[in-house]
């Protein structure tokens, strides 16, 4: 099936689903049969579906720290490592080599090619600090497990639901990456993950004003647009590092925002 054809039906979206679990989190979940072509791009439909259930398990796990009368900054630091722990920190090790990439590299080449290497430099490694700082200070911001745990339920779809975005309308930068092999996602995809990213942040954030919500889409949507165009104009495309930067981005925003017209 090519990359651009409808949306696949009903029957296959239990695999897809299965596939972005496995893909995103490390849920030992078997895959049973062969992949087909554009299997890994169906899949990135559902990954903000994926994402709120990572957000949902970090909320879960500030409400407890909450019952155990934990202050404020240490519950959102449980919530943070419970998260990068379902994740096995792919989002983050991503962001971490854009930064040296970008940051590091004079040219495109050696931008990819630092950003391939499985070192940290400096530049990664301030932006792992500063990624769960700022997230760390939003959530104690917001200090509330009623609060808190919606909260990290939309940006954990939202943050995820521009990635088929960026794999659709950007070309890969390199042919031989894991992007690459990916594949372009057909607009059903698209259509899939936005709605499913804008419904359940909706769903999840009902509970508060709407220009806190409106706001946490419109903080998300910049984010994932800006590490983009950054993208677009250091490597000349996306690559699975390029996604994990624009999550960490979009979710850093979306906590921001929401602390600022919340708390």
């Amino acid at each position: 099936m090519p990359a651009d054809s409808p949306a696949p039906p009903v029957s296959n979206w239990i695999s897809d689903l299965a596939l972005a679990v496995v893909f995103l989190t490390r849920l030992p979940l078997r895959l049973t049969g062969p992949l087909a072509e554009d299997a890994h791009a169906r899949a990135m439909g559902w990954f903000p579906l994926v994402g709120a259930g990572v957000g949902l398990f970090g909320g879960a796990v500030h409400g407890l720290a909450a019952l155990a009368h934990l202050p404020p900054l240490p519950a959102a630091l449980l919530a943070l490592g419970a998260m990068v722990w379902l994740t096995g920190a792919l989002h983050e090790d991503g962001a971490a080599d854009v930064a040296d990439g970008f940051g590091g590299g004079r040219d495109k080449a050696r931008k990819l090619e630092i950003m391939r290497d499985s070192r940290v430099g400096s530049y990664g490694v301030l932006a792992i600090v500063f990624s769960v700082a700022v997230r760390a200070s939003a959530l104690a911001a917001l200090a509330e497990p009623r609060v808190v745990i919606p909260a990290l339920l939309a940006s954990g779809a939202l943050s995820r639901g521009g990635m088929a975005v960026i794999a659709r309308f950007m070309g890969p930068a390199r042919a031989d990456g894991l992007a690459a092999r990916q594949g372009r996602p057909s607009p059903g995809t698209v259509v899939l993950s936005l709605v499913l990213a804008l419904g359940m942040a909706v769903a999840a954030l009902k509970g508060l004003a709407p220009t806190a919500v409106l706001g946490a889409i419109l903080a998300a949507a910049l984010a994932v647009l800006a590490v983009a165009w950054q993208a677009r104009r250091q490597i000349g495309g996306h690559t699975g590092d390029v996604f994990g930067a624009a999550q960490q981005v979009a979710e850093a925003a979306i906590l921001l925002t929401l602390a600022a017209t919340v708390a």
